[in-house]
């Protein structure tokens, strides 16, 4: 499926809208090029899940985690990761927890320390907006899929 994202505002309502259909867990990869939308759609999806706190981009501190109610969520940016071996020491097992929601930009760069991914996201500039592809891996993407997509 692919969806057309004129401006910021349209990014921000598929964040919130995916984060509505959500049942329970969920680990989706976020790619696309510098500026395409990834930390845009994330910060939506975390505030309409209900964090609470300021969405930080994780570019610096490589993850960001939150309380949503009983679960938790993570907010991985591995654009400055030179080798998925450097991952070790961010204690990533909490990624696998049952429940958890993991939202993760420049994935490629930790292939092989990331949970198995349910939903991907594909970003691009596209004129003066944006575009995104997904992409189902599991049951669990798929029913987001069809949950989201447009009439």
């Amino acid at each position: 499926m692919e969806l057309t994202l004129p401006d910021e505002a349209a990014t921000i309502a598929l964040g919130r809208r995916l984060a509505q259909t959500l049942p329970g867990g969920l680990v989706a990869f976020l790619h696309g090029d510098l500026g395409a939308g990834k930390t845009t759609f994330a910060r939506a999806f975390l505030q309409a899940l209900g964090v609470g706190e300021r969405v930080k981009s994780p570019t610096y501190s490589l993850v960001e985690g939150y309380e949503i109610g009983e679960r938790r969520a993570f907010h991985l940016d591995l654009y400055r990761i030179a080798d998925p071996g450097e991952l070790e020491w961010l204690g990533l097992d909490s990624l696998a927890e049952p429940g958890a929601i993991v939202l993760v930009e420049w994935p490629e760069r930790g292939i092989g320390a990331l949970p198995p991914v349910d939903l991907e996201l594909s970003f691009r500039h596209e004129g003066t907006g944006r575009a995104v592809c997904f992409k189902a891996h599991t049951p669990a993407g798929r029913r987001i899929l069809e949950a989201t997509a447009p009439p």
